[in-house]
């Protein structure tokens, strides 16, 4: 079911950026500039998903302590992620950009709001799991947890899910980039 979600988020965005391709040569079209906090956001999400990565991987050797804080770790940063999307909004408003403004804004604001959506689904997922992993402090009920196969299987899928929104996220960032620039 993950993989038929992931492919429906394929199609979608794919059908934008093509959307936008036919769009941009309209008599309208005036390229507004990526705001800079993007850049950051990027390496925000970059980073969130190499401590997803030793979050799994300790939790996979059994180290509990180093699995919270590294999926603590990476829910802090999503949470900045959202933040900085934000804030990117608000320097687009700064500038004058609306979405009703100008096509070029438009697209700027839907492919990021889309992006965005599917982070904070991503989030609500992570909360869960971190909430999970802090309700089992003692390692016993812990390791419990760890072997559990339907557990286990969460906890794959869900870094599955935020690997892909990372990965969407930074194909989407590079062709804004190529077509806006900073």
């Amino acid at each position: 079911m993950l993989w038929l979600c992931m492919a429906s988020s394929v199609f979608i965005f794919t059908v934008l950026l093509v959307t936008y391709m036919v769009r941009k040569v309209g008599a309208d079209w005036r390229n507004v500039s990526l705001p800079t906090v993007f850049l950051a956001s990027t390496a925000v999400i970059i980073a969130s998903s190499l401590t997803l990565h030793i979050a799994n991987s300790a939790f996979r050797h059994e180290r509990f302590t180093q699995y919270r804080l590294y999926l603590g770790t990476t829910l802090f940063l999503g949470t900045l992620f959202v933040v900085l999307q934000v804030l990117g909004w608000r320097q687009l408003m700064l500038k004058g950009v609306y979405l009703q403004t100008n096509p070029s804004g438009s697209f700027l604001f839907i492919l990021s709001g889309l992006h965005l959506l599917h982070i904070v689904i991503g989030l609500v997922f992570l909360s869960i799991a971190f909430a999970e992993a802090m309700r089992r402090i003692p390692y016993v009920e812990a390791f419990v947890y760890s072997v559990n196969p339907p557990n286990m299987l969460k906890i794959k899928l869900f870094t599955l899910y935020w690997h892909f929104v990372d990965v969407l996220w930074l194909y989407v960032f590079l062709f804004l980039l190529y077509h806006h620039g900073l």
